[in-house]
């Protein structure tokens, strides 16, 4: 299984950003598809999943950050707009088959990209 993740940069405060996480073929169907973000010395964190066609996000990033299914392109995005500073952090894409209950979790994801950076200035 691989994940690649792109499309990181560095934007201003208040700007948008579109993460993509390619996911190899053959893999992505029957999966769930994770993106979680770490800061330099926090833990790595939650940001949302799409799990069986549904999506979850941390509540602190609902209405700013928006996941996208492409299955034709094996391909997840994560729309991020009105970002903040405290949104800078490398974000992860990972695949596994969480339940409900673990779906913030890290651990219940099995494979993961390489990250991308996302810097945003104030």
């Amino acid at each position: 299984v691989q994940l690649q993740a792109s499309g990181g940069g560095l934007v201003q405060a208040g700007g948008s950003l579109r993460l993509s996480c390619a996911v190899s073929e053959g893999t992505f169907s029957g999966y769930s598809v994770g993106w979680f973000r770490q800061a330099p010395g926090k833990e790595r964190e939650f940001v949302g999943a799409v799990r069986l066609g549904r999506t979850y996000y941390d509540d602190s990033l609902k209405g700013r950050f928006t996941i996208s299914k492409e299955n034709a392109k094996n391909m997840v995005n994560l729309q991020m707009n009105s970002l903040k500073p405290e949104d800078t952090a490398v974000y992860y894409c990972a695949i596994g088959r969480p339940i409900i209950s673990t779906i913030r979790s890290p651990s219940a994801y099995g494979y993961w990209g390489q990250g991308t950076q996302v810097t945003v200035s104030s």
